[in-house]
């Protein structure tokens, strides 16, 4: 049932989001998470500790981190598949929390349309709220550019990933991936604070995205066949040429897809927080002089990878029923 709870899920918050009332009222699962990772960092996590004891130490917070949510997300799918089929629309509804199809799909879309509407300066504020690098330093290219990636990266690690996850463990699966993802969001960076402390949580996190990602490149390529104008003939390409040079094992893959089949040259040289970081271009030799033109392209591309994903999970959903 857990193939059927993630193709459900996906179907609902495609269509729907997740509610701003129910935010209001019950938070979100991410809310909650971030909520215990903190706990751990504050208790676990001392400055005065040696490295290797803090790596020890993160470890332990991760196995909290994912054994929580695994075993209340276990305990609830086992309860409400008892009560077949309300039992499963409400396990799939939950799902959907782990999901960001629609809001995924709004901010991007919102950069594209500051852009239009306020030109540079508040392209800048709109997608200062979907990436980590200074805005300041982006021109309007770059604007674009850092939209398109983010919603490239995102496909993945927000849609494609749990998803994968739901579909392999029920809403334990799911629950697990989604702790562990805003660990990494929280505390998987190389800081002082955090390089040896959240270096399982970054490891495992890498880990974890791998099938996904690759996944997701895939549907990219796919869906390039689908939309007037995408090439995917050279989205494969550059998937091939420049996934793997790139400093994530996960990011590469469809951030190059979509560089590849949309022409441009995505990712390269960009600031953080002041520090230049040195990447490679996924799709080398396209064009760097993106609009946004090229921003609601990329969201066609990506509605229509989306399609195929969900369609995936229903093939496989008829399949395991009828089995």
């Amino acid at each position: 049932m857990s193939v059927l709870i993630a193709f459900l899920s996906l179907a609902v918050e495609f269509a729907l989001g997740y509610p701003d009332w129910l935010f209001r009222a019950i938070g979100h699962p991410v809310t909650w998470f971030g909520r215990l990772i903190s706990f751990l960092d504050l208790r676990l996590n001392h400055a005065t500790d040696p490295d290797a004891l803090r790596r020890q130490r993160g470890v332990q917070a991760l196995l909290v981190i994912v054994l929580v949510p695994t075993v209340i997300g276990l305990c609830l799918q086992i309860l409400l598949l008892w009560f077949v089929p309300l039992g499963l629309i409400i396990a799939a509804l939950l799902a959907t929390s782990f999901l960001s199809q629609k809001s995924l799909y709004e901010h991007v879309e919102a950069v594209a349309d500051a852009l239009d509407s306020g030109g540079l300066a508040m392209g800048r504020v709109a997608v200062s709220r979907i990436v980590g690098r200074d805005p300041e330093t982006l021109d309007r290219a770059a604007v674009c550019r850092a939209a398109i990636e983010s919603l490239a990266e995102n496909f993945s690690d927000g849609i494609v990933a749990p998803a994968f996850w739901t579909g392999v463990g029920g809403l334990a699966g799911g629950a697990a991936y989604k702790a562990v993802n805003t660990a990494d969001s929280m505390i998987g960076h190389r800081t002082p604070r955090h390089e040896a402390f959240g270096w399982a949580a970054a490891r495992f996190d890498d880990w974890i995205n791998l099938p996904a990602s690759r996944l997701t490149a895939l549907l990219i390529v796919l869906a390039a066949f689908l939309v007037k104008g995408a090439d995917p003939h050279n989205g494969w390409q550059a998937v091939r040429r420049d996934a793997k040079k790139h400093r994530s094992p996960n990011a590469g893959w469809p951030e190059a897809a979509m560089a590849g089949a949309l022409g441009l040259a995505l990712a390269g040289p960009r600031s953080y927080g002041g520090v230049l970081v040195d990447d490679v271009f996924m799709g080398e030799g396209g064009r760097r002089e993106a609009d946004s033109l090229d921003i609601r392209r990329a969201l066609k591309l990506y509605r229509v990878a989306d399609y195929l994903l969900i369609g995936l999970f229903g093939v496989i959903s008829v399949v395991v029923v009828l089995a």
